[in-house]
């Protein structure tokens, strides 16, 4: 049976749609086994949230809920002071293997899990001229997908945050997904964690323009404000087409950018106006939340103006705030829809990360049902967003065009976010 979300899957002209298997969840009291393959597993690192939640479980839905998949197997490749794996690995018996293709098959010839879960963010490694921090995402990934063909079949897959910083790799990561008809589930935290308050965008919305107001550096935290416009945006009227360009400026050229948009104006004060973290003096901010107001709290900004192919747009802002803050415009009503996505982040009262929690699930879920609850388009295009705006920077703050990111897609109506 063909979804509606994926018939359209359909992005450089190249992908047609693909069958999305039915729901297949464990029979006969035999539990799915996962594989997760971690650049390091330091407190606090992307690796310690995932494992330690297959693991050990999760808080959901007022309870404590043990995952109903079984983590067997490790590929870890360094290992810090502080490293966490090889004692957790211990206490609940999983195997460390010194290999991709060993922690695929056990040890074996053949996948012998149900479901792999790719881990690259944080760890050692290098940096290119532009920036971007070369983390091994597309070649972990390749590596899985080589033991998919040589075993003959394949298993749903999750790769954490932006998928690879090459535009030509990150399609060839969505392609294979298709090709070889394996769910493929990626990206940030952001779209799926709380919001207050609890809304959406209907689906179907005739959506004007997006705005997201976070926080971080450039190709690192800006994919987690570019995913919670997108999950936004991707529900507008005619799903989502693909962008045309990204310009990414930085300091006063960004209020310069801002003076003749004054819907990007009303957006981003509304989203300003969700976050709990503004700059503050005595207590309270130093006077009404304006643009005014703005340009003189937030001296060095970095803004992504992104434009689509259907004229929508969007917009990033990264400030001095720490929170994520969303405002959308309707095309039909004029009214806003505004939110913050809650990411608690761990020393500010959150030890845990508990926003982890709902991606863990959706996760779990993937492999129980052998389907992505939501398509990988969306993160297929924010990386495109996100390197676009690093060469975008690299050129000199110019505009840099994007023929290539005709991302075709539409949204599931169901809402993936946690209300519970």
């Amino acid at each position: 049976m063909k979804s509606k979300a994926l018939s359209r899957r359909s992005f450089l002209g190249t992908l047609t749609g693909a069958v999305m298997a039915a729901p297949v969840r464990a029979a006969g009291g035999v539990r799915k086994k996962i594989a997760l393959l971690g650049t390091e597993d330091r407190s606090q690192s992307h690796a310690q949230h995932f494992i330690d939640r297959f693991l050990l479980g999760y808080g959901w839905r007022g309870g404590w809920h043990m995952p109903e998949v079984d983590l067997v197997s490790l590929y870890i490749d360094q290992f810090p002071q502080g490293d966490l794996a090889r004692a957790r690995a211990k206490e609940c018996n999983v195997t460390i293997y010194p290999g991709i293709r060993e922690a695929l098959c056990l040890g074996g010839e053949q996948l012998a899990v149900d479901g792999v879960v790719i881990i690259g963010e944080h760890g050692e490694y290098p940096y290119n001229e532009r920036g971007q921090h070369l983390y091994p995402r597309y070649a972990w990934f390749k590596q899985v997908v080589k033991v998919f063909e040589q075993s003959g079949r394949s298993v749903p897959v999750f790769n954490d945050k932006h998928l690879s910083t090459e535009w030509s790799q990150c399609v060839e990561m969505a392609s294979d997904s298709l090709r070889l008809n394996f769910p493929f589930l990626a990206g940030s935290s952001l779209p799926v964690t709380w919001r207050q308050p609890s809304i959406d965008v209907p689906h179907g919305t005739p959506l004007k323009e997006s705005v997201c107001v976070g926080y971080g550096g450039v190709d690192s935290y800006d994919i987690h404000g570019l995913e919670a416009a997108q999950c936004m945006s991707e529900r507008r009227k005619g799903g989502e087409v693909g962008i045309s360009s990204v310009h990414a400026v930085k300091g006063v050229k960004v209020w310069e950018m801002m003076a003749d948009r004054k819907i990007t104006q009303r957006l981003l004060i509304s989203a300003l106006s969700r976050s709990h973290t503004l700059p503050v003096e005595g207590g309270y901010p130093t006077a009404p939340v304006t643009m005014d107001w703005a340009r003189k709290v937030f001296p060095d900004p970095t803004a992504y103006f992104i434009e689509h192919r259907d004229g929508f747009r969007t917009t990033l802002f990264l400030l001095a705030i720490q929170d994520f803050n969303y405002a959308g415009l309707r095309a039909d009503n004029d009214e806003v829809i505004a939110c913050q996505m809650h990411l608690p982040m761990p020393g500010s009262g959150a030890s845990t990360a508990n926003f982890f929690n709902p991606l863990v699930h959706h996760i779990e879920t993937m492999v129980l049902e052998n389907r992505a609850p939501y398509p990988v388009e969306r993160t297929l295009l924010t990386s495109g967003m996100t390197l676009a705006a690093v060469e975008s920077l690299h050129r000199g703050q110019v505009p840099v065009a994007t023929p290539e990111m005709g991302v075709l897609y539409e949204a599931p109506k169901a809402s993936t976010f946690w209300q519970d």
